[in-house]
């Protein structure tokens, strides 16, 4: 073959076959051309007897200008590629160079690099002990191109595998890189498994560590947190990703997987948020299944379990205003009109939030993030505010949060609908009733009639709607009941005697 030399053991097995074939068919089973075959033929030796060439067999043509020029051009900065050296060339000497020379150029360059280069980086494999190490990173998940209810969801992945066996805990994160997301998900991978390795390794993040300071310095929270557990932590050298490769190389072989898994599915669409974790963890399940012996080995050399978890909340104070909301880090909440005036004190969590009065938990919801353009976030839960709604349903028509209440997009479709064909205040009043009988119990059946009724180009009949999903109570028939008189058992008894 062009560019390869001719081995002893293709010599001989040509000579083997030449005592059988012709020198074309012998050539061909030796993997050698014919031309070749001839020189064989009338050659004494064996190519590796030969003498080596020390002549050349076409003229070098950079010998006037590479240890002038070039090799000086390459000792003031070694980065230079062969084709900027070859457009210098050509700009010192014009008409001279043409692009012919460039592939010599790049073989001289390479082999100078090899001889006189700057030391190259060195990747040294690494040997990890059951039991030593775990490992945490997010990961973008956009290009999965998941959707929740019809609305595209943007989200991270928070990944925390064992460098021994290869076991991974998957969470699903809508937030950012923050304290909250990297403690719920550590904890819940740490209880899921159930031990602890000896050391927990990161990146740079900037929720573990404090990246402004000349030396490695955790932050208060999360050192707090390792000292729970009892981890050492450690980081990457900041944009050294090769240093923690054992979990990035894991983020594209889940996403490939939970990729794979969404083309088998035929959908990337999920009514719950629930319904995609318990997708990703069925997904991650399955994946763990190939290292479940690694695991029963690292298991036992793992450390045990804090009798509890530590907090994976921030706790912050706000007041419910009489617009029956309170704000907490940019985002506007809704509450029971009850808990207007009271001071909650506010668990934030990575994915929800609790209101808290007097030791007791009176607020639940998931939590809302800040919009484009540092605009206030909104979560507005309609079922706080129907009831006021429905003593004043004229204000539904230009009420600011109006648009944040909708239980769902058929709803706000259906609103501006109303809104348009109706009168406003007759607009108000069906559309408030619909939210009253969606809070009722009856969300995802009053959706699905609004959609058929989008459909057929129809408006609502809150009548019609509210006698097909909540009709009313029949009247209960008064019964009576007669107690018999005691005697009759006396009389029983003198019978059986």
């Amino acid at each position: 073959m062009p560019g390869k030399r001719i081995t002893d053991h293709q010599v001989k097995k040509y000579k083997q076959h030449r005592n059988q074939f012709n020198q074309v068919a012998a050539a061909a089973k030796a993997g050698i051309s014919e031309r070749s075959a001839r020189r064989i033929d009338d050659a004494q030796v064996l190519p590796s007897q030969r003498p080596a060439r020390s002549w050349r067999t076409r003229a070098d043509p950079l010998s006037a200008v590479w240890d002038s020029e070039v090799v000086p051009l390459l000792k003031a900065d070694v980065k230079l590629n062969a084709v900027t050296l070859l457009e210098e060339l050509q700009r010192r000497d014009p008409g001279h160079w043409d692009g012919s020379v460039l592939r010599t150029l790049q073989r001289r360059v390479r082999l100078w690099r090899a001889q006189f280069g700057a030391e190259r980086d060195v990747y040294f494999a690494q040997e990890h002990p059951p039991g030593r190490q775990g490992l945490s990173d997010f990961t973008v998940a956009d290009e999965l191109r998941v959707e929740i209810d019809g609305t595209l969801f943007p989200h991270r992945l928070y990944q925390f595998a064992l460098a021994h066996s290869g076991w991974r805990h998957v969470t699903v994160i809508d937030s950012s890189e923050s304290f909250m997301a990297l403690s719920t998900g550590l904890q819940a991978a740490l209880w899921a498994l159930g031990g602890v390795p000896e050391e927990h390794r990161t990146d740079s993040l900037s929720a573990a560590f404090n990246n402004l300071a000349e030396q490695e310095e955790l932050t208060r929270r999360y050192e707090d947190l390792c000292s729970h557990y009892g981890l050492r932590a450690t980081r990457c050298n900041p944009g050294q990703s090769n240093e923690n490769g054992s979990i990035e190389s894991r983020h594209d072989s889940l996403k490939t997987a939970l990729d794979q898994a969404l083309r088998l599915r035929g959908s990337r669409s999920f009514d719950a948020r629930s319904d995609y974790e318990a997708f990703v963890q069925t997904i991650v399940q399955r994946m763990n299944l190939r290292c479940a012996k690694l695991l029963v080995a690292e298991r036992a050399m793992l450390k045990p379990l804090p009798v509890r978890r530590t907090a994976e909340y921030e706790e912050m104070p706000a007041r419910v205003s009489k617009y029956a909301i309170f704000t907490l880090k940019g985002v506007q909440y809704s509450a029971p009109s009850q808990l207007i005036g009271h001071r909650l004190m506010v668990r934030q969590y990575a994915q929800h939030i609790e209101g808290w009065l007097g030791g007791q938990c009176v607020l639940r919801q998931p939590r809302a993030r800040p919009q484009e353009g540092n605009r206030p976030g909104r979560s507005i839960d309609y079922r706080h505010l129907v009831g006021a709604l429905k003593r004043k349903p004229g204000a539904f028509a230009r009420w600011v949060l109006r648009d944040a209440a909708f239980p769902r997009a058929v709803y706000r479709q259906t609103w501006e609908r109303l809104s348009a064909q109706r009168a406003e205040r007759e607009a108000c009043k069906t559309m408030v009733g619909l939210l009253v009988l969606a809070a009722d119990g009856h969300e995802a059946q009053l959706a699905q009639e609004l959609e058929q009724l989008l459909e057929l180009d129809q408006l609502p009949d809150l009548d019609a709607l509210t006698a097909l999903l909540a009709p009313p109570k029949g009247e209960v028939p008064a019964v009576v009941v007669t107690l018999p008189a005691l005697a009759i058992y006396d009389g029983l008894l003198e019978v059986v005697r």
